[in-house]
Protein backbone atom coordinates (compact mmCIF):
# COMPACT_ATOMS: atom_id res chain seq x y z
CA UNK A 1 0.00 0.00 0.00
CA UNK A 2 1.24 3.54 -0.68
CA UNK A 3 2.49 5.45 2.33
CA UNK A 4 0.86 8.55 3.77
CA UNK A 5 3.63 10.55 2.11
CA UNK A 6 2.41 9.40 -1.29
CA UNK A 7 -1.20 10.14 -0.43
CA UNK A 8 -0.44 13.64 0.79
CA UNK A 9 1.86 14.39 -2.15
CA UNK A 10 -0.77 13.12 -4.55
CA UNK A 11 -3.44 15.28 -2.92
CA UNK A 12 -1.18 18.33 -3.22
CA UNK A 13 -0.51 17.65 -6.91
CA UNK A 14 -4.22 17.16 -7.64
CA UNK A 15 -5.24 20.27 -5.73
CA UNK A 16 -2.78 22.57 -7.48
CA UNK A 17 -3.34 21.01 -10.90
CA UNK A 18 -7.13 21.15 -10.65
CA UNK A 19 -7.17 24.78 -9.55
CA UNK A 20 -4.80 25.77 -12.32
CA UNK A 21 -6.73 24.04 -15.10
CA UNK A 22 -10.12 25.16 -13.80
CA UNK A 23 -9.09 28.79 -13.70
CA UNK A 24 -7.34 28.92 -17.08
CA UNK A 25 -9.93 26.92 -19.02
CA UNK A 26 -12.84 28.76 -17.45
CA UNK A 27 -11.71 32.33 -18.19
CA UNK A 28 -10.48 33.47 -21.59
CA UNK A 29 -8.67 36.49 -20.17
CA UNK A 30 -7.31 34.93 -17.01
CA UNK A 31 -4.04 36.38 -15.72
CA UNK A 32 -1.36 34.89 -13.50
CA UNK A 33 -2.60 37.03 -10.62
CA UNK A 34 -6.13 35.69 -10.95
CA UNK A 35 -4.87 32.10 -11.17
CA UNK A 36 -2.90 32.58 -7.97
CA UNK A 37 -5.95 34.19 -6.41
CA UNK A 38 -7.94 31.11 -7.38
CA UNK A 39 -5.35 28.90 -5.74
CA UNK A 40 -5.59 30.93 -2.58
CA UNK A 41 -9.38 31.06 -2.43
CA UNK A 42 -10.73 27.96 -4.14
CA UNK A 43 -11.62 24.75 -2.40
CA UNK A 44 -10.19 21.37 -3.35
CA UNK A 45 -13.10 20.36 -5.55
CA UNK A 46 -12.46 18.11 -8.51
CA UNK A 47 -11.83 19.33 -12.03
CA UNK A 48 -14.86 21.05 -13.52
CA UNK A 49 -15.84 21.28 -17.20
CA UNK A 50 -13.18 22.67 -19.50
CA UNK A 51 -14.01 25.36 -22.03
CA UNK A 52 -12.05 26.94 -24.87
CA UNK A 53 -10.24 30.22 -25.06
CA UNK A 54 -8.82 32.48 -27.76
CA UNK A 55 -5.05 32.15 -27.87
CA UNK A 56 -4.54 35.82 -28.68
CA UNK A 57 -1.96 34.67 -31.25
CA UNK A 58 -0.21 37.68 -32.73
CA UNK A 59 1.64 38.14 -35.94
CA UNK A 60 4.71 40.36 -36.09
CA UNK A 61 2.54 43.50 -36.19
CA UNK A 62 0.64 42.55 -33.04
CA UNK A 63 -2.62 41.50 -34.72
CA UNK A 64 -4.56 38.35 -33.92
CA UNK A 65 -4.03 35.86 -36.73
CA UNK A 66 -4.27 32.24 -35.64
CA UNK A 67 -6.48 29.72 -33.90
CA UNK A 68 -7.37 28.92 -30.32
CA UNK A 69 -6.70 26.46 -27.57
CA UNK A 70 -8.99 24.56 -25.27
CA UNK A 71 -9.89 21.22 -23.81
CA UNK A 72 -9.15 18.26 -26.06
CA UNK A 73 -9.03 15.42 -23.58
CA UNK A 74 -6.55 14.89 -20.81
CA UNK A 75 -3.54 14.90 -23.12
CA UNK A 76 -3.96 15.37 -26.84
CA UNK A 77 -0.27 14.96 -27.70
CA UNK A 78 0.58 11.65 -26.10
CA UNK A 79 3.52 11.23 -28.43
CA UNK A 80 5.40 13.64 -26.15
CA UNK A 81 6.15 12.11 -22.76
CA UNK A 82 8.11 14.33 -20.34
CA UNK A 83 9.51 11.19 -18.71
CA UNK A 84 10.80 9.82 -21.98
CA UNK A 85 12.17 13.23 -22.96
CA UNK A 86 13.99 13.44 -19.63
CA UNK A 87 16.54 10.80 -20.60
CA UNK A 88 16.52 11.01 -24.41
CA UNK A 89 19.83 12.20 -25.86
CA UNK A 90 20.18 12.20 -29.65
CA UNK A 91 23.77 11.31 -30.51
CA UNK A 92 23.39 10.35 -34.17
CA UNK A 93 23.17 6.69 -33.20
CA UNK A 94 20.02 4.71 -32.63
CA UNK A 95 16.53 5.43 -33.91
CA UNK A 96 14.24 8.05 -32.42
CA UNK A 97 10.69 8.31 -33.70
CA UNK A 98 10.86 12.00 -34.52
CA UNK A 99 14.57 12.72 -35.15
CA UNK A 100 16.29 11.53 -38.30
CA UNK A 101 19.98 11.29 -37.41
CA UNK A 102 23.26 9.68 -38.35
CA UNK A 103 26.91 9.58 -37.29
CA UNK A 104 29.83 9.07 -39.66
CA UNK A 105 33.43 10.07 -40.34
CA UNK A 106 34.28 12.82 -42.83
CA UNK A 107 37.72 14.27 -43.49
CA UNK A 108 39.07 12.78 -40.29
CA UNK A 109 36.31 14.23 -38.10
CA UNK A 110 33.20 12.67 -36.55
CA UNK A 111 30.02 14.15 -38.00
CA UNK A 112 26.74 13.94 -36.12
CA UNK A 113 23.88 14.77 -38.45
CA UNK A 114 20.34 15.66 -37.43
CA UNK A 115 17.21 16.80 -39.25
CA UNK A 116 15.07 19.45 -37.55
CA UNK A 117 11.79 20.77 -38.93
CA UNK A 118 9.94 23.81 -37.58
CA UNK A 119 6.17 23.25 -37.52
CA UNK A 120 3.04 24.88 -36.13
CA UNK A 121 1.35 22.59 -33.64
CA UNK A 122 -0.34 22.47 -30.25
CA UNK A 123 1.21 21.10 -27.08
CA UNK A 124 -0.52 20.03 -23.90
CA UNK A 125 0.73 22.05 -20.92
CA UNK A 126 -1.79 20.80 -18.33
CA UNK A 127 -4.71 18.35 -18.44
CA UNK A 128 -7.15 19.72 -21.00
CA UNK A 129 -5.09 22.83 -21.69
CA UNK A 130 -3.35 23.17 -25.04
CA UNK A 131 -0.97 25.87 -26.18
CA UNK A 132 -0.49 26.92 -29.84
CA UNK A 133 3.21 26.29 -30.32
CA UNK A 134 5.89 26.69 -32.95
CA UNK A 135 8.15 23.71 -32.42
CA UNK A 136 11.19 21.90 -33.71
CA UNK A 137 10.07 18.41 -34.82
CA UNK A 138 6.67 19.05 -33.30
CA UNK A 139 7.79 18.95 -29.67
CA UNK A 140 8.50 21.48 -26.92
CA UNK A 141 11.28 21.50 -25.86
CA UNK A 142 12.98 20.52 -29.09
CA UNK A 143 15.12 17.37 -29.33
CA UNK A 144 18.26 17.24 -27.20
CA UNK A 145 21.31 16.95 -29.47
CA UNK A 146 24.49 15.43 -28.08
CA UNK A 147 28.02 15.39 -29.48
CA UNK A 148 31.62 15.09 -28.33
CA UNK A 149 33.95 18.06 -28.20
CA UNK A 150 35.48 18.60 -31.64
CA UNK A 151 32.75 16.79 -33.59
CA UNK A 152 30.97 18.50 -36.47
CA UNK A 153 27.27 18.98 -35.72
CA UNK A 154 25.38 19.09 -39.03
CA UNK A 155 21.73 20.13 -38.80
CA UNK A 156 19.54 19.94 -41.88
CA UNK A 157 16.82 22.45 -41.08
CA UNK A 158 13.51 22.89 -42.91
CA UNK A 159 10.89 25.48 -42.07
CA UNK A 160 7.41 24.00 -42.42
CA UNK A 161 5.78 26.65 -40.25
CA UNK A 162 3.83 29.75 -41.25
CA UNK A 163 6.46 32.21 -40.02
CA UNK A 164 10.12 32.73 -40.86
CA UNK A 165 12.49 30.79 -38.55
CA UNK A 166 16.17 30.03 -37.90
CA UNK A 167 18.31 27.96 -35.53
CA UNK A 168 20.84 29.88 -33.45
CA UNK A 169 23.32 27.78 -31.39
CA UNK A 170 24.89 28.87 -28.11
CA UNK A 171 28.23 27.39 -29.16
CA UNK A 172 31.65 28.83 -29.97
CA UNK A 173 30.81 29.14 -33.64
CA UNK A 174 33.64 30.37 -35.88
CA UNK A 175 31.61 30.92 -39.06
CA UNK A 176 29.17 33.87 -39.00
CA UNK A 177 27.23 32.32 -41.86
CA UNK A 178 26.18 29.57 -39.45
CA UNK A 179 24.99 31.86 -36.64
CA UNK A 180 21.30 31.47 -37.41
CA UNK A 181 20.37 35.14 -37.23
CA UNK A 182 18.45 37.27 -39.78
CA UNK A 183 21.51 39.35 -40.67
CA UNK A 184 23.98 36.55 -41.53
CA UNK A 185 24.21 33.62 -43.92
CA UNK A 186 20.83 32.58 -45.32
CA UNK A 187 19.03 34.85 -42.85
CA UNK A 188 15.56 33.74 -41.85
CA UNK A 189 14.05 30.83 -43.72
CA UNK A 190 10.57 31.32 -45.08
CA UNK A 191 7.95 28.59 -45.32
CA UNK A 192 9.26 25.64 -47.33
CA UNK A 193 12.90 26.78 -47.32
CA UNK A 194 15.81 24.67 -46.03
CA UNK A 195 19.39 25.22 -44.96
CA UNK A 196 22.11 23.02 -43.50
CA UNK A 197 23.85 24.45 -40.45
CA UNK A 198 27.30 23.20 -39.47
CA UNK A 199 28.86 23.87 -36.06
CA UNK A 200 31.96 22.53 -34.36
CA UNK A 201 30.96 21.05 -30.99
CA UNK A 202 32.75 23.46 -28.65
CA UNK A 203 33.18 24.21 -25.82
CA UNK A 204 32.30 21.19 -23.71
CA UNK A 205 29.19 21.90 -21.68
CA UNK A 206 25.40 22.13 -21.63
CA UNK A 207 24.20 24.54 -24.29
CA UNK A 208 21.08 26.07 -25.80
CA UNK A 209 19.65 26.49 -29.29
CA UNK A 210 16.67 28.56 -30.36
CA UNK A 211 15.05 30.48 -33.19
CA UNK A 212 16.50 33.98 -33.62
CA UNK A 213 13.75 35.39 -35.82
CA UNK A 214 12.04 38.58 -34.69
CA UNK A 215 10.28 39.21 -32.39
CA UNK A 216 12.55 36.99 -30.32
CA UNK A 217 10.24 36.87 -27.32
CA UNK A 218 7.48 35.29 -29.39
CA UNK A 219 9.60 32.79 -31.30
CA UNK A 220 11.28 31.54 -28.12
CA UNK A 221 8.16 31.63 -25.97
CA UNK A 222 6.20 29.68 -28.59
CA UNK A 223 8.58 26.73 -28.14
CA UNK A 224 11.44 27.01 -30.64
CA UNK A 225 14.28 25.99 -28.33
CA UNK A 226 16.21 22.97 -27.13
CA UNK A 227 19.55 21.83 -25.75
CA UNK A 228 22.90 20.85 -27.25
CA UNK A 229 25.13 18.84 -24.93
CA UNK A 230 28.83 18.75 -25.79
CA UNK A 231 30.70 16.03 -23.92
CA UNK A 232 34.32 16.77 -22.98
CA UNK A 233 37.02 14.82 -24.80
CA UNK A 234 39.13 13.17 -22.06
CA UNK A 235 42.21 13.15 -24.31
CA UNK A 236 41.92 16.90 -24.82
CA UNK A 237 41.36 17.39 -21.10
CA UNK A 238 44.60 15.57 -20.39
CA UNK A 239 46.46 17.81 -22.85
CA UNK A 240 44.86 21.13 -21.77
CA UNK A 241 43.48 20.67 -18.25
CA UNK A 242 43.70 24.39 -17.44
CA UNK A 243 40.84 25.05 -19.88
CA UNK A 244 38.44 23.00 -17.75
CA UNK A 245 39.06 24.54 -14.33
CA UNK A 246 40.02 27.81 -12.65
CA UNK A 247 43.71 26.94 -12.29
CA UNK A 248 46.61 28.23 -14.35
CA UNK A 249 48.58 25.62 -16.27
CA UNK A 250 51.46 26.00 -13.82
CA UNK A 251 49.13 25.03 -10.94
CA UNK A 252 47.94 21.76 -12.47
CA UNK A 253 49.32 18.88 -10.43
CA UNK A 254 49.36 15.30 -11.74
CA UNK A 255 46.62 14.47 -9.23
CA UNK A 256 44.39 17.33 -10.43
CA UNK A 257 44.96 16.39 -14.06
CA UNK A 258 43.93 12.80 -13.30
CA UNK A 259 40.81 14.00 -11.44
CA UNK A 260 39.77 16.20 -14.36
CA UNK A 261 40.26 13.39 -16.87
CA UNK A 262 38.24 11.02 -14.68
CA UNK A 263 35.40 13.56 -14.43
CA UNK A 264 35.50 14.07 -18.20
CA UNK A 265 35.03 10.35 -18.77
CA UNK A 266 31.89 10.34 -16.62
CA UNK A 267 30.54 13.22 -18.76
CA UNK A 268 31.26 11.53 -22.08
CA UNK A 269 28.55 9.21 -23.38
CA UNK A 270 31.08 7.15 -25.33
CA UNK A 271 32.93 6.06 -22.17
CA UNK A 272 31.74 3.30 -19.85
CA UNK A 273 32.30 5.62 -16.87
CA UNK A 274 29.29 7.64 -18.04
CA UNK A 275 27.05 4.71 -17.09
CA UNK A 276 27.77 5.41 -13.42
CA UNK A 277 25.45 8.46 -13.59
CA UNK A 278 21.71 8.75 -14.14
CA UNK A 279 21.70 11.65 -16.60
CA UNK A 280 18.67 13.74 -17.47
CA UNK A 281 17.73 17.01 -19.17
CA UNK A 282 15.34 19.48 -17.54
CA UNK A 283 14.35 22.60 -19.45
CA UNK A 284 12.45 25.08 -17.32
CA UNK A 285 9.77 26.76 -19.44
CA UNK A 286 6.57 28.76 -19.17
CA UNK A 287 3.44 29.63 -21.10
CA UNK A 288 1.48 32.84 -21.50
CA UNK A 289 -1.92 31.33 -22.22
CA UNK A 290 -3.74 34.63 -22.84
CA UNK A 291 -0.82 36.39 -24.56
CA UNK A 292 -0.79 39.39 -22.23
CA UNK A 293 2.97 39.31 -21.62
CA UNK A 294 2.79 37.35 -18.36
CA UNK A 295 2.93 33.61 -17.80
CA UNK A 296 0.05 31.62 -16.36
CA UNK A 297 1.70 28.18 -16.45
CA UNK A 298 5.24 27.09 -15.49
CA UNK A 299 6.76 23.67 -16.01
CA UNK A 300 9.80 21.45 -16.12
CA UNK A 301 9.80 20.00 -19.66
CA UNK A 302 6.52 21.63 -20.69
CA UNK A 303 3.82 19.82 -18.71
CA UNK A 304 2.74 21.39 -15.44
CA UNK A 305 3.11 18.96 -12.51
CA UNK A 306 4.23 16.13 -14.86
CA UNK A 307 6.73 15.02 -12.20
CA UNK A 308 4.21 15.38 -9.40
CA UNK A 309 2.50 12.48 -7.66
CA UNK A 310 -0.47 10.70 -9.17
CA UNK A 311 -2.23 7.52 -8.10
CA UNK A 312 0.03 4.60 -7.23
CA UNK A 313 -0.21 1.19 -5.68
CA UNK A 314 3.08 1.85 -3.88
CA UNK A 315 4.85 -0.78 -6.00
CA UNK A 316 6.03 1.48 -8.78
CA UNK A 317 2.80 1.33 -10.80
CA UNK A 318 1.39 4.79 -11.54
CA UNK A 319 -2.22 5.14 -12.61
CA UNK A 320 -3.09 8.85 -12.76
CA UNK A 321 -2.91 10.11 -16.32
CA UNK A 322 -0.45 9.12 -18.98
CA UNK A 323 2.63 10.85 -17.60
CA UNK A 324 2.07 12.18 -14.07
CA UNK A 325 4.54 10.53 -11.70
CA UNK A 326 7.76 11.40 -9.84
CA UNK A 327 11.18 10.94 -11.38
CA UNK A 328 12.35 7.62 -10.01
CA UNK A 329 16.04 7.34 -9.17
CA UNK A 330 18.18 4.61 -7.66
CA UNK A 331 19.76 5.98 -4.50
CA UNK A 332 22.94 4.06 -5.32
CA UNK A 333 23.37 5.91 -8.62
CA UNK A 334 24.39 9.59 -8.59
CA UNK A 335 22.20 11.93 -10.64
CA UNK A 336 23.40 14.47 -13.19
CA UNK A 337 20.84 17.04 -14.34
CA UNK A 338 21.49 19.21 -17.38
CA UNK A 339 19.41 22.25 -16.42
CA UNK A 340 18.38 24.94 -18.93
CA UNK A 341 16.17 27.99 -18.47
CA UNK A 342 13.96 28.86 -21.46
CA UNK A 343 11.45 30.97 -19.50
CA UNK A 344 10.20 34.12 -21.23
CA UNK A 345 8.64 37.19 -19.54
CA UNK A 346 10.34 36.52 -16.17
CA UNK A 347 13.84 37.71 -15.36
CA UNK A 348 14.95 34.49 -13.66
CA UNK A 349 13.90 30.96 -12.88
CA UNK A 350 15.38 28.65 -10.26
CA UNK A 351 15.90 25.06 -9.15
CA UNK A 352 15.62 24.08 -5.50
CA UNK A 353 15.94 20.66 -3.88
CA UNK A 354 14.37 19.62 -0.58
CA UNK A 355 16.47 17.71 1.95
CA UNK A 356 19.51 17.67 -0.31
CA UNK A 357 22.40 19.84 -1.47
CA UNK A 358 24.25 19.60 -4.76
CA UNK A 359 27.26 20.78 -6.73
CA UNK A 360 26.61 23.12 -9.65
CA UNK A 361 28.67 23.65 -12.79
CA UNK A 362 27.58 26.91 -14.45
CA UNK A 363 27.10 26.29 -18.21
CA UNK A 364 28.71 22.88 -17.64
CA UNK A 365 31.95 24.22 -19.12
CA UNK A 366 34.12 23.37 -16.12
CA UNK A 367 35.02 19.99 -14.64
CA UNK A 368 35.20 21.42 -11.12
CA UNK A 369 32.05 22.87 -9.50
CA UNK A 370 31.43 26.60 -9.70
CA UNK A 371 29.21 26.28 -6.60
CA UNK A 372 29.60 23.63 -3.92
CA UNK A 373 26.95 22.32 -1.54
CA UNK A 374 23.99 24.51 -2.50
CA UNK A 375 20.30 23.68 -2.60
CA UNK A 376 19.15 26.52 -4.88
CA UNK A 377 20.47 27.99 -8.12
CA UNK A 378 18.94 30.68 -10.30
CA UNK A 379 19.29 31.15 -14.04
CA UNK A 380 18.37 33.92 -16.44
CA UNK A 381 16.94 32.96 -19.83
CA UNK A 382 19.40 30.83 -21.87
CA UNK A 383 21.59 30.24 -18.83
CA UNK A 384 22.26 26.59 -18.14
CA UNK A 385 24.38 24.33 -16.02
CA UNK A 386 24.95 20.88 -14.61
CA UNK A 387 23.66 19.75 -11.23
CA UNK A 388 25.12 16.65 -9.55
CA UNK A 389 23.06 15.00 -6.80
CA UNK A 390 23.75 12.05 -4.53
CA UNK A 391 20.95 10.39 -2.52
CA UNK A 392 23.01 7.38 -1.39
CA UNK A 393 22.58 8.17 2.32
CA UNK A 394 18.89 9.12 2.11
CA UNK A 395 15.95 6.96 3.10
CA UNK A 396 13.75 5.80 0.21
CA UNK A 397 10.75 8.00 -0.47
CA UNK A 398 9.64 11.26 -2.04
CA UNK A 399 11.87 14.34 -2.17
CA UNK A 400 10.39 17.51 -3.63
CA UNK A 401 12.18 19.87 -6.01
CA UNK A 402 10.78 22.98 -7.63
CA UNK A 403 11.34 26.60 -8.58
CA UNK A 404 11.91 28.78 -5.55
CA UNK A 405 9.82 31.53 -6.96
CA UNK A 406 6.93 30.19 -4.95
CA UNK A 407 4.26 31.23 -7.42
CA UNK A 408 6.05 29.31 -10.20
CA UNK A 409 5.75 26.15 -8.09
CA UNK A 410 2.04 26.75 -7.49
CA UNK A 411 1.51 27.30 -11.22
CA UNK A 412 3.07 24.04 -12.36
CA UNK A 413 6.83 23.94 -11.67
CA UNK A 414 6.65 21.53 -8.73
CA UNK A 415 8.13 18.04 -8.89
CA UNK A 416 9.33 15.04 -6.89
CA UNK A 417 12.20 12.58 -7.03
CA UNK A 418 11.21 9.11 -5.87
CA UNK A 419 14.31 7.61 -4.28
CA UNK A 420 14.26 3.81 -4.28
Amino acid sequence: MPSLDYGRAGALTRQLENRLTEKISGDVGVSRRSVLGGIALAGSAGLAGLGAADDGDHDHEGHSTHGNFGAKGEYADLDFDPHEYLRTFNTGRGEQDNVTQAVYEENGRTVREFELIAVDTTVTIAPGIEFPAWAYNGQVPGPTLRAVEGDLIRVKFTNAGRHAHTIHPHLRNLNPRMDGIPQNGPGVLDTGESFTYEWIAQPAGTHFYHCHSLPLKEHIHRGLYGSIIVDPDPERVEERPEEYCDFHASQITPELRADLVAEAKTRNHEYDENDAYDEMIIIMNSFDTNFDGGNEVYAANTRAFAYGVGETDGKGNWKAGETKRPIQIDRNTPVRVHLVNATEFDLINSFHTHSQFFDYYDHGTTLLPTQNTVDTVMQCQAQRGIIELDYSNHDPGLYMFHAHQSEFAELGWMSFFEVV
